[in-house]
């Protein structure tokens, strides 16, 4: 994910564009850059590093004279974070600038015919493909342009576009990306997000997918995918900024709750192509498989849990024994490990010091090693011999809701690839692929399906403990569910499998104690039963999650939590998305400080 903004007006464009930035620099912090127009010409100003190296670098924008230009904050996907990859990218005669916010999922196809004709690239972005499009369409009409290039792009973006030929001018596209264009007076902006616009104006234009924007100084022009004027309303923002920065929801980590669709589609959809699982970052074969006898997966907090999800489908579909282990214990357990052993790491931040350690460890007895991350250039991410980044994009509420998810996307991925270069399974196998790419719509489902939410923790808020049970995979997701409760709303909360209630648990149980149940697995669905059967009759207020429609529990359950009906293999992801909001909603009735709870941090990278 990352930002982006434009101005144009009356006056200096370059301190505009720097505090619009850095009102945007949640989205994205590791290059930044400006392009302003300047007597006929596009100067652009590029680092790498955080919007403040960029500051310095043309002294608060000052250095930079020019009243038209675009600026980008970036969280990089597509190639390192470098000057080079930073943007605005050129095109090859220098007169138009691109900023992109997105993912364009057929680049490399596109990037290759534009190699053909004779266009040359300075970065390895996606994104830079389509400043040369816009090149290779322009006959004088911007419009015209970039309905053509866009035309040709498959994926996300929110692009903003300047051109010689037009000075004081600047487009603005959107599809599936956010993107608001500001309304002033004499001057007009865009961004990705209303808190780089408030300080100049609260008048905004919220673009649709596949809408168009000219803007210049004294007007703002609305087109539709053919070219047709489209009459906007324009809407006035009644927030203060600090809500602004989180899109209007009161918290990030509710807002981050809400991108999940999003995040998991960022993830999942660069990796399907032509109806099939691919993995284009990842280099082993079928070969290196094939010696592999035991896969580890090591981690910390939720991405511990994210491999216990993952754990039950890379052993279904692979037949590899897979473990989790803890990195803190790993580190210090003299482990197992050898040229035979796949160990899969999962950090969020990639700076996480047990899961270092244990990495390295691992590494000095041979293992091979693959890590799932989400910052580009972490110190996971170049320790190991393979990379897979989530691009769930900066999160910025410390409990993680779209780090995890986005995780768990990953290890289904690799799980059905691995499986395909196995043989177990093809690559293209229709119903698998197909459930994979509907992942982001049964999550905006859960989150529909479940506007009680809110209620249930004004019942549940006040208690003294919450158990989350479940078998199988519901257990994996309850160990989730419960940590999340007990990071924001500080509630005593635990997981256990449903099926050692009668070993110890079950004393535990007295009257009103909630019980959080889920069943979502078809297959025990019937054990599961009768484990909120044993606590019902001890007493306890049991609070289901399971599938709609799915009459056998309406008769045992206090409470119901519903997910869409979905291919059971990969129904996890989608579960802890409704036990994300009642931690949410449980935290927010007992006063909690959400987005910072107390003794955590977004990165721990000491022991």
């Amino acid at each position: 994910m990352c930002g982006i903004v434009g101005f144009t007006g009356s006056r200096q464009a370059a301190p505009i564009l720097l505090e619009g930035l850095k009102k945007l620099e949640y989205r994205g912090y590791d290059s930044a850059g400006i392009a302003v127009m300047e007597d006929g010409a596009i100067c652009v100003q590029k680092v790498s590093g955080r919007i403040a190296n960029l500051c310095e670098k043309t002294r608060d924008g000052e250095a930079v004279p020019g009243m038209t230009g675009i600026g980008h904050t970036r969280w990089a996907t597509h190639g390192a974070p470098t000057e080079e990859n930073a943007h605005p990218h050129l095109s090859n005669d220098g007169r138009f600038a691109v900023v992109h916010n997105g993912i364009i999922e057929n680049y490399l196809t596109l990037r290759e015919e534009l190699i053909a004709d004779g266009y040359h690239f300075d970065s390895e972005t996606d994104t830079e493909v389509i400043v040369h499009l816009i090149e290779m369409y322009y006959r004088g009409n911007m419009c015209e342009a970039l309905i053509k290039a866009t035309n040709r792009l498959r994926g996300s973006y929110a692009l903003g576009v300047i051109c010689t030929e037009e000075p004081e001018k600047i487009y603005a596209v959107r599809e599936a990306s956010p993107l608001i264009i500001g309304v002033g007076i004499d001057e007009n902006f865009f961004a990705s997000d209303v808190t780089a616009l408030v300080n100049h104006t609260r008048n905004v234009i919220y673009l649709e997918d596949g809408e168009f924007a000219e803007l210049a100084g004294d007007s703002v022009r609305i087109f539709d995918c053919l070219g047709k004027t489209v009459e906007k309303k324009v809407s006035r923002i009644m927030w203060d900024v600090q809500a602004a920065e989180k899109g209007g929801y009161e918290h990030f980590m509710l807002k981050e709750i809400m991108e999940q669709p999003g995040a998991v589609r960022a993830a999942i959809a660069p990796r399907i192509r032509d109806g099939a699982v691919v993995f284009d970052e990842l280099h082993m074969t079928k070969e290196d498989l094939q010696k592999i006898r035991k896969i580890v997966i090591t981690a910390c907090g939720s991405a511990y849990y994210a491999g216990c999800s993952g754990k039950y489908v890379l052993e279904r579909l692979c037949r590899i024994p897979v473990e989790v282990e803890l990195a803190s214990e790993l580190r210090y357990n003299d482990p197992l490990i050898d040229d035979q052993t796949l160990l899969i790491v999962i950090s969020q931040s990639g700076e996480t010091a047990d899961t270092i350690a244990a990495m390295r460890e691992c590494k000095a007895r041979g293992a091979r090693t693959l890590a799932i991350v989400n910052v580009v250039g972490s110190t996971v991410a170049n320790l190991a011999d393979e990379t897979a980044y989530t691009w769930a994009g900066p999160e910025i509420a410390v409990a993680t809701t779209k780090g995890y998810t986005t995780q768990v996307a990953l290890l289904y991925l690799l799980s059905v690839h691995f499986a395909s270069l196995l043989g177990y399974i093809r690559a293209d196998d229709p119903k698998t692929v197909k459930a994979l790419q509907e992942l982001p719509r049964r999550i905006q489902q859960a989150i529909d399906l479940n506007p009680s939410i809110p209620d249930l923790a004004k019942k549940y808020h006040a208690s003294k403990a919450l158990f989350f049970i479940g078998r199988n995979t519901d257990y994996a997701v309850a160990l989730e569910g419960a940590l999340k409760m007990k990071e924001i709303s500080y509630l005593h909360s635990e997981a256990y499998a449903a099926g050692e209630l009668k070993h110890g648990t079950i004393a535990l149980i007295e009257e009103h104690q909630p019980v959080i149940a889920l069943c979502c697995n078809p297959a025990i669905m019937e054990k599961t039963l009768s484990n909120i059967v044993e606590v019902k009759s001890r007493g306890a207020e049991v609070l289901a999650l399971t599938f709609r429609n799915n009459q056998k529990i309406l008769s045992v359950a206090d409470d119901l939590l519903f997910i869409p009906d979905l291919d059971p293999l990969f129904s996890p992801l989608v579960e802890i998305v409704p036990l994300q909001l009642l931690a949410y909603y449980v935290a927010k009735e007992n006063g909690c400080d959400i987005d910072k709870p107390k003794n955590l941090a977004k990165s721990v990278t000491v022991e």
